[in-house]
């Protein structure tokens, strides 16, 4: 039998208990919350701190190369126009590097152009439009080209890409200017940034532009060296899907999401929070015409024109080269286009064209004359 007493000192007892476990609570609840708090600091600065190549690499001696750097489905359809424009160059002033479905090999079953052969990456992936794998496809390719110390400029070109000038011209045009030419700009009307991005990606360093960009190399040091970016970009910046009618009112959900498009924010957002754009032309060598669909079927989409035979012909090529200046509606700039100060035609290159406009280009001169009617039989 409990002694008499003995009762209000268990329960005094009980209750210091009681108090010491939730202050004990409390102060590991603390901790928890500044660990995490430090933790996510550490992670920024960490990015900060990567944003920046972290190896010192001595200045080149030697011919400076530009690296042109194809991202293709498959093939090269329009491989042999770049064959008669690579012809006339010294061939100790470019390499090629060609990212391609996994697998796919230039062979001569594949392409006519001797150039091209044994281009692919090793290393290739699957990529999906409007996925994080088109910017793991882009750093692979950077990465392959960082290897050659001579490789100066990284030029990012699609399979539909054409020059519209000829090698020496574009070859000094590109290494007469110090900067990258990047087209980036303030993202306002879109929906695109999710908060959920902040504080590492603040909303005000996140940018927008063409994914077709030249950099200098420690710019594409930058790009590669960089993980953590990525890493939330993967998380929090991904393609709307599209409107399935299978899908009833889940439709009305799904549209609500943030339809991010990774490769048109990543390396300006990137260079942004870098604080790189003092060292840019913010402008893109690529020219795009884009067409918008007024169709339902295509929830109005952005489409970007395809030259055909027809309309690629000499007054067309003309009005793209004639272009001297760039209009940025979200913050009322207009660029116009230099090369190390002086002013220059804004684009070297366009997209996206046919094999048919490309054979027009070839005939009328413009990267290099040769029979057209003789490239009617290259491979698929």
């Amino acid at each position: 039998m409990m002694k008499k007493g003995a009762q209000p000192i268990v329960a005094r007892h009980v209750i210091w208990l009681s108090w010491k476990l939730v202050v004990l609570l409390s102060v590991a609840l603390c901790a928890l919350a500044l660990l995490r708090l430090h933790s996510h600091s550490d992670l920024s600065s960490s990015s900060s701190s990567r944003l920046r190549p972290r190896i010192y690499r001595p200045k080149f001696e030697g011919t400076p190369k530009i690296a042109f750097l194809f991202l293709a489905r498959r093939n090269l359809p329009l491989d042999f126009l770049w064959d008669s424009f690579f012809e006339a160059a010294d061939v100790a002033s470019f390499s090629i590097y060609v990212h391609s479905a996994p697998g796919f090999v230039f062979d001569e079953s594949t392409t006519m152009s001797l150039i091209f052969r044994g281009r692919e990456l090793k290393n290739s992936i699957r990529v999906g439009w409007g996925e994080s794998s088109m910017i793991a496809a882009e750093k692979l390719l950077l990465e392959a080209a960082l290897e050659d110390p001579a490789n100066q400029r990284f030029v990012l070109l699609s399979d539909s890409c054409v020059p519209l000038y000829n090698f020496s011209y574009i070859y000094n045009y590109v290494m007469y200017s110090p900067r990258s030419f990047v087209d980036s700009f303030l993202d306002k009307k879109e929906g695109r940034y999710n908060p959920k991005m902040s504080p590492i990606i603040p909303r005000e360093k996140w940018r927008k532009g063409s994914q077709w960009i030249t950099l200098v190399r420690s710019h594409a040091e930058v790009i590669v060296d960089d993980e953590d970016i990525l890493s939330v970009f993967k998380k929090f910046c991904k393609r709307r899907p599209p409107v399935d009618a299978r899908k009833g009112k889940l439709n009305i959900k799904l549209q609500k999401q943030h339809n991010c498009i990774p490769d048109e924010h990543y390396v300006q957002t990137l260079l942004a929070m870098s604080d790189l754009e003092g060292e840019l032309e913010r402008r893109t060598l690529t020219y795009t015409l884009w067409n918008q669909s007024a169709t339902k079927m295509e929830n109005k989409g952005w489409h970007p024109f395809t030259f055909n035979f027809a309309n690629a012909g000499p007054k067309q090529i003309q009005d793209l080269k004639d272009v001297n200046h760039v209009y940025y509606e979200t913050e009322f700039r207009t660029e116009w286009c230099r090369s190390n100060s002086t002013l220059v035609p804004c684009f070297l290159f366009a997209r996206k064209f046919s094999q048919g406009a490309a054979m027009r280009l070839l005939s009328d001169g413009v990267v290099g004359r040769t029979d057209a009617s003789e490239l009617l039989d290259s491979p698929p």
